[in-house]
């Protein structure tokens, strides 16, 4: 994955629309957020990358490090799940977590759109730093 944006692709860039439902989640809910966004991240980046341009071990050890981090998050959910209530909370996670979906179907269809061009990789590169940016945010 490269470190800055090609110029010959700014014509690339496109608005995802990044879910603002995200700001409505409470602080017990953001494992389940996080867990979301690394699962479909994950998802993403296993499917149609430009190989020939990327650095292939940079690759995998993104995906590696995002697969490690979906186990332990998984470790939480399932502890998490037990203690549950089904309320206003867990309707508003609900509707949440189905926006992330939505979102990552928007960047699923830009690719597709764009034939997974390099260009268009390089566009999600750039969005999906602003999803690990606000990850990384919800954290602190």
């Amino acid at each position: 994955m490269g470190g800055y944006f090609p110029q010959q692709c700014l014509r690339e860039t496109t608005d995802f629309r990044f879910p603002v439902e995200i700001t409505k989640v409470t602080q017990k809910n953001i494992i389940r957020i996080i867990y979301e966004f690394l699962q479909q991240i994950f998802q993403l980046f296993s499917k149609n990358l430009p190989v020939d341009v990327w650095n292939t071990s940079k690759i995998e050890n993104f995906q590696n490090g995002i697969h490690h981090q979906i186990e332990e998050l998984e470790t939480c959910l399932s502890e998490e799940q037990s203690k549950a209530r089904n309320n206003f909370q867990t309707w508003i996670l609900k509707t949440t977590i189905y926006s992330i979906k939505k979102y990552f179907q928007r960047i699923t269809n830009f690719l597709k759109d764009k034939q997974y061009s390099h260009c268009s990789w390089e566009a999600v590169q750039m969005e999906l730093s602003y999803c690990l940016d606000f990850i990384f945010a919800l954290l602190h």
